[in-house]
């Protein structure tokens, strides 16, 4: 497995390494004392959650604040969706910029998004199967957003307004400058 530092400081692409053949192939999509070693961190998942969606589908900005916060490792195990993480810590240098990346079945692709950051993706394939761990667990009270289309973000969703299918929760979500993390 090979992991790249984004610029975005303790946000982690990881790329497994794949054994193929004629049968199929086969890889590890996750060790924990690998990984610990590889980010720098001891991290200790705790939930797993899976997504199904259609395209146009865009679930985010999501996060958890306080002592809820949430580390996440996330990967696409059927379909394409552009992952989106955003630093939302206040005392780091690159505090409001966001990483985007695309996740695929094809790629393998994971990302790593620390506590302190929010997160969202929308689903560029027909439909999409979308995993991801957890190292604390959810709490409705603890959560918070960011609206998709905020200005000051800028993000670059690769599908038209039309396009987009999203929760009314999601429509509602206060812009940046507004959240309280």
């Amino acid at each position: 497995m090979t992991v790249k530092e984004t610029k975005l400081k303790g946000c982690f692409i990881l790329e497994p390494t794949v054994f193929e053949d004629s049968r199929g192939y086969f890889y590890e999509s996750f060790n924990q004392k690998t990984f610990n070693k590889l980010i720098g961190q001891n991290i200790n998942f705790i939930q797993d959650n899976e997504s199904f969606s259609i395209k146009g589908t865009l679930r985010g900005l999501h996060y958890q604040k306080g002592e809820h916060s949430q580390a996440k490792l996330v990967r696409v195990i059927k379909g394409c969706v552009l992952d989106i993480a955003v630093d939302i810590r206040k005392d780091s240098s690159t505090y409001g910029e966001y990483v985007s990346l695309e996740l695929s079945e094809a790629n393998k692709k994971q990302l790593f998004i620390p506590k302190g950051f929010a997160h969202g993706f929308v689903v560029l394939s027909d439909t999409a199967v979308f995993f991801y761990k957890c190292d604390n667990f959810y709490n409705k009270a603890s959560e918070g957003g960011i609206i998709y289309n905020d200005s000051s973000l800028n993000i670059d969703w690769k599908l038209n307004l039309e396009e987009l299918v999203m929760s009314e929760k999601d429509l509602n979500l206060p812009p940046f400058k507004k959240i309280n993390f």
